[in-house]
C-alpha cells in the first residue's frame, strides 16, 4: 500500500473513530455486556404503583388509596392543549424521530446543552421507568447509552401516543400527585381532559424541575408563572397558540384551586376507612393477583371499587350532621359548665370516672408507642401529666394550645357523636354513611364499627312477633304492670315512663302503645310470645350482634350497630324481605376486567301484608307520637314511619325512619355511657336523633336531581284501605304528643 494511502486511511481512522466507539458500545451495551437491558415483557409490562379508586354511585371519584398517587389514562382522555405544550416544550420533533433524535443531540453535544437538551420525551420516559441509580461519570455514559436503546425499542413497541400517554401517566407532579390525572385534580380540581390553556401549560412547565416550579411553595410561585409562560410561548413558536391568545393569558395568576389529597378529607371519610380497613383488607387476602401470584394490594394493584353511595345524598347527609350536632354541642357544652365532674355524668364517682380515663390512656396511640419503646406503665402515665403543644378540633375550625395529654382525652370526651346510614330498601343500596363527627380527630367509625343500646327502637320486632298472629293495629290490650319471672328465680317488672299515667288501667291499641313507646305493652307481648321468638325473628332480619334472650331485651337493652338496624327495618319497607346492607357492587382490575360482582344476601321474612301491616303500625309514631316533629318542625307531610329510642339516664338518643323509597337512621350519644344529658328535654331520641334525619330529608327532597318519591306505600291488593286509617279508640285528646321522660323510649 502507498505511503499516501496509509496516511488517508489513518487520517479517516481518527476522524471517525468517535463514531466507531460510539458504534461499538452501543453494540456492547445492547448484547448486555455492562448489565442486562429491560426485556421486552418489562416494557411492556411497565411495574407502576396505581391506586386503587373508589368510585360512588353516581360514578364519581370519591377516594383513593395508594403508595403513589397515581390513575393512568389513556391518550384520548388528554386534553389536546396538554399535549401540544409537551410537544412544543419538550421534544418539537417528537413525531420526526425514532426515540433519538439525532439532529437535537448533535446540537446539545456542540452547544453544551445551550440550545436545549438532546433528550427526547421516549428518552425521558425511558429514565423514569428505570430510574438511575447514583453513578460516576463513566457508569453515567454508560446509563445514557441505555436510555437511548430502551427508547428505541419502546418505540418500536409503543404507538407515538401511547408514548404520551405513558409519559403523563408516570411523571411525579410532586404533593402526591404522581401523573396528570392526579395532578389535575390535586391542582385545579378538575380531570386532566378539561384543563384550560394556562393550566396545562403550568403542569408541563414542571417537567422540567418540579421541585424548582413547585406551585404550592409561594417561594416559587412567581418562578412556576415565568416558567408556565416560557411553555406557552414554545406553543407559539410551534403553531399551536396564536400570539394573540398568548398576550392574553401570559398575565394571568396561576389560579390553582389546591386540593391536597388527604384520607381525612372529602365526601365519606368513615365509609372509605370501612372500606379500606375491613373489607378490602378482607377481600385481598382471598384473591390473587395473577400477575404477581399474591394477594391483591389496594396500594399498588390499580383496583377499581365501585360503591353505591351517591355523592349528594352523602353531601346532604354530612351537612345534617354537621349543622344538628353543631347546635347540640353548644347546648352540652353550656349544661357542662355548670357540671360537677364534667363532661362527665354529675352521679359517676371519682372511681368511676378513674377507670374511665385509664381505659382511654391505656387504647390511646402515645400508650402503645411510649409501651414499644420500653417504658413501664407508670412512666407512661407520667407523660400524660406534662403539658404540651397540640392542635384539637373544635367546630369552629382547629385550634393550638396547650394541654397535657391527660387533659386533651377530657377535652375530647366532651363532644356528642352520631353515626347515620340511608339506604334503598328495594336494592340495599347504601346511599349515604356518615360515621362521626371529624374523621380526623374522631376516627371511630358509629355506622358499622359502634354498637350502642338501642332503646325502644328494638320495640318494633316485638310488635312485629304481634302482627304475624295476626293482631292487627287496632288490637287492643290492657295497659297494666306485667311481671315476668328472669329465670333466675326473681320477677321483672318493668315500669312505665313519667307522663304514661293517664293510659294505666285502660285498654289500648297496639298503635297507640308504640306510637308513645308504652313498657307495659312491649312486656306484655314479650310475656306472650318469649324473648327468643323475638331474638329468632330479629337474626333473620339481619340482627348480628349479640343479643340475650331475657325480658327486658323488648325495651332494647341490647347494643346494636346502626348499620344492622337500618338494614332491618328495610324489611318492613321491601313488602317484608331482608336485604343485606350493600355497599360494594363490583371490583375491577386495573385493565376493567370483573373481578367480582356483589349481589346482597336476602331472606324473606314476613308476608307483604305483614310487613305493610307493620309500616301502618310504625307510622303512627311520626302521626302523633314520639316522632312528630318531623310534621310540625320539619314540615315533613309525607307518609313516614318510624321509632324513637331514648336508653337510660339518656347516654344514648335514636331515631329510624322509613319511607318508600328510602330508610335511614341516626344514633347520637358521648364516647362513654357516663357521658350524657342530665335532662329528657335534650337527652331524648326526638331531641338528639331525630334531627337529623328530619334535615337529611328536608334536603333530599329539595334536591330537585335526587327526585326521590313524596308518594305513599304501596297497599298489598289484599289490604283493607281502612288499615291506613286511624284506630276508631284514637282520640287526640287522650294523646299527649309532646316527649316525655322515658328511661327507654
Amino acid at each position: 500500500m502507498k505511503k499516501s494511502n496509509v496516511y488517508t486511511l489513518c487520517l479517516w481512522l481518527i476522524l471517525f473513530s468517535p463514531f466507531i466507539c460510539i458504534a461499538l458500545l452501543i453494540t456492547l451495551v445492547g448484547v448486555g455486556m455492562f448489565g442486562e437491558l429491560p426485556k421486552v415483557d418489562e416494557l411492556l409490562n411497565p411495574k407502576n404503583n396505581l391506586a386503587t379508586v373508589v368510585y360512588s354511585g353516581d360514578m364519581k371519584i370519591i377516594g383513593k388509596y395508594y403508595s403513589e398517587n397515581r390513575v393512568n389514562v389513556n391518550f384520548n382522555e388528554l386534553d389536546k392543549d396538554l399535549v401540544d405544550a409537551l410537544i412544543a416544550t419538550e421534544d418539537a420533533r417528537f413525531y420526526k424521530h425514532n426515540g433519538v433524535d439525532m439532529k437535537a443531540l448533535g446540537r446539545s453535544i456542540v452547544t453544551g446543552g445551550g440550545k436545549g437538551g438532546g433528550s427526547t420525551i421516549t428518552q425521558q420516559l425511558a429514565k423514569m421507568m428505570f430510574p438511575r441509580e447514583k453513578l460516576n461519570k463513566a457508569e453515567l455514559v454508560i446509563r445514557k447509552v441505555k436510555e437511548w436503546i430502551i427508547a428505541t425499542r419502546l418505540e418500536r413497541l409503543y404507538t407515538k401516543e401511547e408514548i404520551l400517554a405513558l409519559y403523563l401517566n408516570k411523571f411525579d407532579f410532586l404533593n402526591l400527585a404522581v401523573g396528570v390525572k392526579s395532578a389535575a385534580q390535586i391542582y385545579f380540581n378538575r380531570g386532566q381532559d378539561s384543563l384550560q390553556i394556562e393550566q396545562a401549560a403550568m403542569l408541563i412547565g414542571m417537567a422540567k424541575n418540579p421541585s424548582l416550579f413547585n406551585p404550592v411553595n409561594p417561594r416559587r410561585a412567581e418562578a412556576t408563572k415565568q416558567r408556565r409562560n416560557v411553555v406557552m410561548k414554545q406553543m407559539v413558536k410551534y403553531g399551536y397558540l396564536s400570539q394573540q391568545t398568548y398576550d392574553s393569558l401570559k398575565t394571568l395568576p396561576l389560579g390553582l384551586s389546591f386540593h391536597p389529597e388527604d384520607h381525612n378529607e372529602g365526601l365519606a371519610p368513615y365509609f372509605r376507612e370501612y372500606l379500606r380497613d375491613n373489607f378490602l383488607d378482607n377481600w385481598c387476602k382471598s384473591h390473587i393477583n395473577p400477575e404477581t401470584n399474591k394477594p391483591y394490594n389496594i396500594y399498588r394493584d390499580g383496583l377499581k371499587i365501585y360503591t353505591t353511595i351517591d355523592t349528594r345524598m352523602q353531601q346532604h347527609a354530612e351537612s345534617s350532621v354537621n349543622e344538628h350536632m353543631g347546635d347540640m354541642q353548644k347546648v352540652f357544652s353550656a349544661e357542662n359548665k355548670n357540671k360537677r365532674n364534667a363532661p362527665f355524668a354529675w352521679n359517676l364517682s371519682k372511681e368511676e370516672i378513674n377507670t374511665i380515663m385509664n381505659a382511654s390512656m391505656r387504647r390511646s396511640d402515645r400508650y402503645r408507642e411510649l409501651k414499644m419503646k420500653g417504658l413501664s406503665h407508670d412512666e407512661i402515665i407520667k407523660t400524660f401529666h406534662q403539658p404540651a403543644p397540640m392542635r384539637v378540633f373544635s367546630y369552629r375550625g382547629d385550634i393550638d394550645t396547650i394541654l397535657t395529654p391527660y387533659d386533651s382525652i377530657k377535652y375530647y370526651k366532651s363532644f356528642l357523636q352520631t353515626g347515620f346510614m340511608a339506604m334503598e330498601p328495594q336494592t340495599g343500596y347504601v346511599k349515604a354513611w356518615v360515621g362521626g363527627i371529624n374523621h380526623k380527630h374522631f376516627k371511630y367509625d358509629h355506622v358499622k364499627v359502634g354498637r350502642r343500646q338501642v332503646g325502644s327502637t328494638f320495640k318494633p320486632f316485638v310488635y312485629a312477633m304481634a302482627v304475624q298472629e295476626g293482631y292487627s293495629p287496632c288490637y287492643q290490650l290492657p295497659c297494666v304492670k306485667v311481671c315476668i319471672p328472669d329465670g333466675m328465680g326473681n320477677d321483672w317488672c318493668p315500669n312505665n315512663a313519667t307522663g304514661d299515667e293517664k293510659f294505666e288501667n285502660k285498654m289500648i291499641t297496639l298503635k297507640l302503645a308504640l306510637a308513645v313507646s308504652i313498657n307495659y305493652i312491649s312486656a306484655e307481648l314479650i310475656k306472650r310470645f318469649g324473648p327468643q321468638a323475638v331474638v329468632n325473628l330479629a337474626r333473620r332480619m339481619g340482627i348480628t350482634s349479640q343479643l340475650d334472650a331475657v325480658p327486658s331485651i323488648c325495651l332494647g337493652t341490647p347494643d346494636i350497630s346502626v348499620f344492622e338496624m337500618v338494614g332491618a327495618n328495610s324489611t318492613y319497607v321491601n313488602k317484608g324481605t331482608y336485604i343485606q346492607p350493600t355497599f360494594v357492587t363490583r371490583i375491577e382490575d386495573k385493565n376493567g376486567k370483573v373481578l367480582e360482582d356483589f349481589i346482597p344476601h336476602t331472606e324473606e321474612v314476613f308476608n307483604e301484608e305483614t310487613a305493610y301491616t307493620m309500616v301502618q303500625l310504625m307510622r303512627g309514631v311520626c302521626d302523633y307520637g314520639t316522632g312528630t316533629r318531623l310534621r310540625f318542625r320539619y314540615n315533613l307531610r309525607n307518609q313516614i314511619a318510624g321509632k324513637t329510642g331514648t336508653t337510660q339516664n339518656n347516654s344514648d338518643g335514636w331515631f329510624i325512619g322509613m319511607t318508600p323509597e328510602l330508610v335511614a337512621g341516626a344514633w347520637v350519644g358521648g364516647e362513654d355511657r357516663g357521658i350524657h344529658f342530665n335532662t329528657m328535654e335534650h337527652g331524648q331520641g326526638a331531641s338528639m336523633a331525630l334531627p337529623i334525619w328530619g334535615k337529611f330529608f328536608q334536603k333530599i327532597y329539595a334536591d330537585e336531581h335526587l327526585k326521590v318519591s313524596q308518594e305513599d306505600f304501596p297497599r298489598p291488593p289484599k289490604i283493607d284501605p281502612k288499615m291506613d286509617m286511624d284506630c276508631s279508640d284514637f282520640d287526640a285528646g287522650k294523646v299527649n304528643t309532646n316527649e316525655k321522660s322515658n328511661p327507654f323510649d
